[in-house]
């Protein structure tokens, strides 16, 4: 039954996107992503609102002190396996905000992180290749090294 999840999960992810403090540069960019231009339903990926049901958690901005807790429990929601991306340089590093006094650093600093994405903001094609190369990074390695 587990392979059959997984094959599911990598032709039809759902994703859930998460702003944890940014400039809404990266966000723009992301919502860009369902309009008919860039059509990312067409390869399978589906924007989800639930953490309950999301594969993959794009998120977006700095973590800040305040954001960092929801970010926690929104992961620890997601089922498994959960991927997590990272859009733009202030979730990659903390970006221009790096050093603020309200802000903890980049996403990997709350959360694991499967991929970034860096730019300032990436455009959308970045972002779609980023989800695929990861969605094809999983899909070829062999579980359990066999």
């Amino acid at each position: 039954m587990s392979k059959l999840a997984t094959w599911a999960r990598l032709k039809s992810p759902w994703v859930l996107h998460f702003n944890s403090g940014a400039c809404n540069g990266c966000d723009i960019e992301v919502i860009a992503l369902l309009t008919p231009r860039y059509d990312v339903e067409r390869f399978g990926i589906k924007l989800e609102p639930s953490p309950r049901h999301a594969d993959v958690l794009l998120t977006t901005g700095a973590v800040t002190t305040q954001c960092a807790e929801r970010l926690k429990r929104i992961y620890d929601q997601m089922p498994e396996p959960k991927f997590v991306v990272a859009i733009g340089a202030c979730a990659c590093s903390g970006g221009v905000f790096k050093g603020n006094y309200t802000v903890t650093g980049g996403v990997d600093k709350i959360i694991p992180v499967n991929a970034y994405i860096p730019g300032c903001p990436p455009k959308p094609e970045a972002i779609i290749d980023g989800v695929v190369k990861l969605l094809n990074s999983v899909k070829e390695a062999k579980p359990n090294g066999k």
